[in-house]
């Protein structure tokens, strides 16, 4: 995981001054991430950014958001934003991720980062061509209780990793959700199949060779829910499910030659949604976090 707190700057920063964000988008994640910078020294939410400048203003109103623009392409000129953070819909990613780059701009972008190998590929490309980070927005990949897994894992607490199943689901029926929507990379799998996927990844180390799939078809053309079988080149199993047809849930079970983590790696580290993991080896259940994580 790329810190952009600490990556050199197209513009000219102090030592001292906080990395100034433009956000894409108004939606309630973007609310959110406001919300999450307040009160940090290193990064400050500098501008807002809609197709509507009088929804962006009032945006700006409401969090405190210093500018307000009334398109995307007046946001990713401007001289006072350092990077950008990309909220839009799955199917917007890989085109305004591009368009900020190539403006010079750092790119945080929500999962899923493309909406196929291809436009990836592009992206990557772009952010090497145009001297820029561009990284994935998976908080829990950067928390304590992932940093603790990787170490139990590097330190062989349960030995090599054989099989992985990953979970993450929730109810969502409304079918005017924008999930639903298959020309903005709606589906199950996009949404909510990125984070088993990407735990998956992150254990693996690599890509699979291998993989299988089979899920269930909304009339909408896109998937209510999706279970993906891979198979990797030093021999680990893994399966990741997604649904939108189940209670929430999400959970990993990591089990190695010598012992097995369960974690939920959840994004959340409130008192609403406190993290769990354990760990078990050859000397019985080792309790390593059942609390919420430091902000």
């Amino acid at each position: 995981m790329i810190d952009l707190t600490h990556v050199p700057m197209t513009s000219a920063l102090t030592p001292f001054s906080p990395m100034r964000l433009g956000i894409l988008g108004t939606a309630r994640i973007a609310r959110n991430f406001v919300a999450g910078l307040a009160g940090s020294a290193r990064v400050v939410a500098a501008a807002i950014a809609s197709r509507d400048a009088e929804r962006a203003s009032h945006f700006a109103r409401e969090t405190g958001v210093p500018s307000a623009f009334g398109s995307y392409e007046a946001m990713l000129e401007s001289t006072e934003i350092d990077a950008v953070y990309n909220p839009l819909p799955n199917g917007l990613h890989g085109e305004w991720s591009v368009r900020a780059m190539e403006c010079g701009k750092h790119v945080l972008c929500e999962k899923p980062l493309a909406a196929s190998h291809a436009e990836a590929v592009t992206m990557f490309a772009t952010a090497q061509r145009c001297g820029v980070q561009l990284v994935e927005a998976y908080p829990y990949r950067s928390q304590p209780q992932t940093l603790t897994m990787q170490r139990l894992i590097s330190e062989g607490a349960i030995g090599r990793v054989r099989t992985v199943h990953a979970a993450f689901g929730f109810t969502l029926s409304d079918r005017s959700n924008i999930r639903f929507d298959s020309s903005l990379a709606g589906g199950a799998l996009m949404d909510l199949g990125s984070y088993p996927l990407s735990l998956i990844r992150l254990l693996s180390g690599g890509a699979p060779v291998t993989l299988q799939a089979m899920g269930i078809w909304d009339p909408l053309g896109v998937d209510r829910a999706a279970i993906v079988s891979l198979s990797f080149a030093g021999g680990m199993l893994a399966q990741a499910a997604c649904s939108f047809e189940t209670v929430i849930h999400r959970q990993a079970v990591i089990a190695g030659d010598a012992g097995v983590i369960e974690t939920t790696y959840a994004n959340h580290t409130t008192e609403v949604a406190p993290v769990s993991e354990s760990a078990v080896g050859s000397i019985g259940w080792r309790r390593w976090r059942r609390s919420k994580c430091p902000a």
